[in-house]
């Protein structure tokens, strides 16, 4: 049974004044921090009985960061990929939430509510990012056949992965994004069978 540990990287400035980071390069706060030692230590007891095989993380200071505070603690190092860079938002990032429903309510909610109808202005559509997440998860997937892996990356790419791991069509960002967190995926049949879907 392949299965997928998908961690959430701790909080940045930007999550904690409700900003779209995207794929700018901003650290972990202070309380990002914290959050992510604590993760790794629950994450650790977690897995306890069942290490991980492999750690793999996205580019940016918070994702390898966190990588990195949870490699330590599980004695793996990550290794990174490119191609698990998050959502590229465009001219979205930097500004408030606010900011932007201000700007562009209808937009903005169109965005929230079927996020594969949008492009963020200057931005990247859902679909490119789906397709590069295909390109990085198909190897990983076929080279650890029957062996769980960590990932971490950052949200919304993180909901687009898990989407892709359990072969759900449809991506939901309504939620607001966690932070230092992780969740259990066993990857679906289909993608164990061809690799893709």
């Amino acid at each position: 049974m392949c299965q997928v540990v998908l961690i959430r990287p701790g909080a940045t400035a930007y999550d904690e004044q409700n900003r779209v980071q995207g794929i700018l390069d901003i650290p972990l706060s202070e309380r990002g921090q914290g959050e992510v030692t604590a993760m790794a230590e629950s994450l650790a007891r977690y897995l306890d009985a069942a290490p991980l095989r492999a750690l793999y993380c996205g580019p940016g200071e918070s994702v390898i960061r966190t990588a990195e505070i949870v490699g330590r603690s599980l004695g793996l190092r990550p290794k990174q990929i490119d191609d698990l860079r998050n959502l590229d938002h465009g001219l979205w990032q930097g500004l408030q939430i606010d900011e932007i429903k201000r700007r562009n309510n209808r937009l903005f909610r169109q965005w929230i509510d079927d996020p594969e109808t949008i492009c963020p202005p200057q931005g990247e559509t859902v679909e490119c990012a789906r397709e590069r997440i295909k390109s990085a998860l198909k190897p990983l997937i076929r080279r650890h056949q029957a062996e769980t892996i960590g990932l971490v990356v950052g949200e919304p790419l993180a909901r687009l992965v898990a989407c892709f791991l359990t072969c759900q069509p449809r991506v939901q960002l309504d939620e607001p994004p966690a932070s230092a967190c992780f969740e259990t995926i066993e990857i679906a049949p289909p993608l164990l069978r061809n690799g893709t879907h």
